[in-house]
């Protein structure tokens, strides 16, 4: 376990990183997401064991950002249920919202051919967040592509909308990236909704090579997890759905009562 009793201001003592350097020196739109899970409770320390050279995304002075995205699905779920199946030729859609700083992407994220990911990206007026219809063409060309049934009129409709609080970190031995995500909130439709304060996702988004932030992960006995913020909420809020791919993270993580360690936030700053 990696210990609780180390400081807050971890985060502080980091090194800033601009948007502008960070996609420079690791923009990743094709890569290799690791994702864990852990308490909360548990962040700070292990921020505490990062590499000294590791930088920390600032942007107007803020070092956590809150985030928004709205995914889209057919009324069948297709999305969904290719995930569900890992089949190769799955897709993602959603629109993000930084919230903080009030810009908007529409994003399409596929399979690469060696199993990695690749992410395509639309600047989007953050009104249309919850619509793909100013962006239904450039959805249609990526599908397109997939053999998925772009351009043939699937009907899309926003299914689920996620929101945290985000620290994005820059390691420059690997020039990578880490994400630590607290605060999770799910909303379904109906009202349906999941908050989870005692859950953090941490993600590496890599090339080839596993990052200092999975070997520190991996010397704490955490291990990378099959979890998506979008079909793994989306099967917590609709236990009807397939989920065999997410039943043991379901359990442990999302169900009634597995959220017990007290929430611990990253320092202000």
């Amino acid at each position: 376990m990696i210990p609780l009793a180390t400081p807050t201001t971890v985060l502080a003592d980091l090194a800033p990183i601009d948007l502008a350097e960070l996609t420079g020196r690791a923009a990743l739109q094709t890569r290799f997401d690791r994702k864990y899970l852990l308490p909360a409770a548990e962040v700070p320390g292990l921020l505490a064991g990062l590499d000294p050279g590791t930088q920390v995304l600032e942007i107007d002075g803020r070092r956590s950002f809150r985030y928004e995205s709205v995914y889209f699905d057919t009324p069948d779920l297709v999305s969904y249920r290719l995930t569900a199946h890992r089949r190769r030729r799955r897709f993602k859609i959603r629109t993000r919202t930084y919230v903080d700083s009030g810009l908007c992407w529409l994003e399409v994220k596929t399979e690469g051919t060696r199993g990695g990911t690749v992410k395509h990206r639309l600047p989007y007026h953050p009104g249309d967040s919850g619509t793909l219809s100013p962006g239904r063409t450039f959805v249609d060309g990526i599908l397109a592509t997939l053999g998925t049934g772009g351009g043939t009129g699937l009907a899309f409709a926003s299914t689920l909308t996620t929101r945290y609080l985000r620290s994005t970190l820059f390691l420059p031995t690997t020039a990578s990236r880490a994400t630590i995500d607290l605060g999770l909130c799910w909303e379904g439709g109906h009202g349906a909704r999941l908050e989870l304060p005692g859950l953090a996702i941490v993600e590496t988004k890599t090339g080839s090579t596993a990052s200092h932030v999975d070997r520190l992960l991996w010397s704490h006995g955490h291990r990378p997890v099959a979890v998506s913020k979008y079909a793994t909420g989306l099967a917590a809020l609709r236990p009807e759905l397939p989920c065999a791919r997410w039943r043991r993270t379901l359990r442990r993580h999302f169900a009634p009562g597995a959220d017990t360690e007290a929430p611990q936030s990253l320092p202000s700053v």
